[in-house]
């Protein structure tokens, strides 16, 4: 697993792992930790076919400034022809993710293994 340079962050590590940019999330992403981790999602988001993973499995707290994160990274992603998959777990989050829709629009995955074992054309769309 080739390692990518991390952010000074305490909310986020980011490695690659099999083609893809695996941002992980971590800890209470709320507005403070979303200040932190926006710079480093653009840059990365940015990149045209960007192949990338948000990996929310250690994430404790999750609030709508992660959920920002996670729609803008889609919309990116999008823009640009790339691949965006998610990884989470915690039942209050994918609660969170299923009343706003955004689980239709980025099916999370139980573990890394899952999403990148998916195929192509798991992007969800409206």
């Amino acid at each position: 697993m080739e390692q990518e340079p991390a952010p000074l962050s305490r909310h986020l590590r980011v490695h690659r792992d099999r083609g893809h940019t695996v941002l992980e999330f971590r800890g209470e992403i709320d507005i403070a930790a979303a200040v932190e981790i926006l710079p480093y999602l653009d840059r990365v988001t940015g990149r045209p076919d960007v192949r990338l993973v948000i990996d929310l499995s250690a994430v404790e707290f999750f609030d709508c400034s992660g959920l920002r994160l996670l729609f803008r990274a889609r919309s990116r992603v999008q823009d640009r022809d790339g691949r965006l998959l998610l990884v989470c777990t915690h039942p209050l989050t994918l609660r969170i993710m299923r009343v706003t829709g955004l689980a239709k629009l980025l099916p999370p995955q139980p573990s890394l293994d899952a999403a990148l074992g998916q195929p192509e054309a798991t992007s969800g769309t409206l």
